[in-house]
């Protein structure tokens, strides 16, 4: 008999402890930033009047606030979306316009966190301009208003800082994305470990079982057809407890051949992950352009089964029938969604060929029980949609219930 085997991989417990024991490194990061308000926070509290210190002080306090938010969420994670990102920028230069009013040139300072915020939570292109725009500010600002001086130092420091976080955002995206790989590559190994172990107790136990099986059933007839028990001889109670002895090895063998393979077929099912992982690299294969999430965590539980299995669906789709070359997944908490550019499916074709056979329909039945909905239509990319998701009006229910 062959030996079976396990091997683990990194469990989701220790990914949240390596996040855990990485949270501190954003704070700190702030804080060191912070230490460049010191000037500008010196001459505010040296201003004249009263009035203007207060402006001051609440425009540096404000500045470093919206800050060390920022760097603290991107370094989590939290990427902002684009109107955030706006509101972070503009909260940020009406902090730098305070201060100015109260401090004068050397307010200027605060404009170096704007570019920095603006290269972390504005895309690579928008924060790429607002430094520029903002370069040009120092450039020609001081060079206009009356009493002030060219500090093209403080140009340059702009720059610098604003070179070194593109620098620090490209690493640590980099980096992020070398997880999330690692993270499908672990969870698609586990998922092919499983599978070994289900085929070798298939094959190893399944055999022995079944030897087992047809053997008691021989031995039952045997002791039926004995020839010392035929004829009006009534059988003697050994042979009767034997024949009972045997019947019932032969009922807890079908039970526990059923019971195997029940549990080896519970062993074989898809996995959200897994599936990600198996997606990505059969389009890589097929040399499709493919824009697939990261992470399945805001998945709810009980709809990962059936995403996976419409996952499997849709990339059979796209690389048996869609002649595509563009694909995008968009997976959300309450939808799996899957685009492709390709032909789409036309009358009597095949709507699928995936599932052994099931296609759609089986797809269909699976939802159908787990409260899903599946949806079929054109795509904006051009070819089909396949969407799997929480009816319109539960997914309504649900939105009011999180907003209350």
């Amino acid at each position: 008999m062959g030996r079976v085997t396990m091997r683990q991989g990194p469990s989701g417990g220790q990914a949240g402890k390596r996040a855990s024991r990485r949270a501190w490194v954003g704070p700190v990061l702030a804080a060191i930033w912070m230490v460049f308000l010191a000037d500008p926070l010196g001459d505010v509290l040296a201003a004249p009047t009263v009035t203007s210190r207060v402006i001051g002080v609440g425009g540096v306090a404000a500045l470093a606030t919206l800050f060390a938010w920022s760097l603290v969420r991107y370094w989590a994670g939290r990427t902002p979306t684009p109107r955030t990102a706006v509101l972070l920028v503009a909260g940020e230069l009406v902090c730098v316009a305070l201060i100015v009013l109260a401090a004068g040139q050397s307010g200027l300072a605060g404009l170096v966190f704007a570019c920095v915020t603006a290269m972390i939570v504005a895309s690579v292109r928008a924060g790429l301009v607002t430094v520029a725009a903002l370069v040009l500010v120092l450039l020609v600002l001081p060079r206009v208003v009356p009493g002030w001086q060219p500090t093209d130092s403080l140009v340059l420091t702009a720059a610098l800082a604003s070179l070194a976080m593109f620098g620090f955002r490209q690493a640590t995206e980099r980096n992020r994305a070398l997880h999330r790989t690692q993270e499908e590559v672990a969870a698609l190994a586990a998922a092919q470990e499983r599978d070994r172990i289900a085929r070798d107790m298939h094959d190893i136990l399944g055999h022995s079982l079944t030897v087992v099986s047809v053997k008691a059933e021989l031995a039952g007839r045997l002791l039926h057809s004995d020839p010392e028990h035929d004829g009006a001889a009534e059988p003697t109670p050994e042979a009767g407890r034997a024949r009972n002895e045997v019947a019932e090895i032969q009922t807890l063998v079908r039970s526990t051949l059923a019971d195997m393979r029940g549990m080896v077929a519970g062993e074989r099912q898809v996995t959200l992950a897994g599936e990600l992982a198996a997606a990505r690299s059969a389009f890589d294969v097929a040399g499709i352009a493919a824009d697939l999430p990261g992470a399945v965590d805001e998945v709810a539980e009980e709809h990962r089964a059936v995403f996976a299995w419409a996952l499997r669906e849709g990339t059979t789709n796209v690389l048996r029938h869609a002649a595509a070359r563009r694909a995008a997944v968009t997976l959300t908490s309450d939808a799996l969604v899957i685009d492709d550019d390709g032909r789409g499916i036309h009358q009597g074709e095949p709507a699928s060929s995936g599932g052994g056979g099931n296609g759609l329909r089986g797809l269909a039945e699976r939802a159908r029980a787990v409260g899903l909905v599946v949806q079929t239509g054109p795509s904006p990319l051009g070819g089909l949609r396949l969407a799997v998701r929480v009816p319109d009006d539960e997914a309504a229910q649900r939105g009011g219930e999180e907003r209350a």
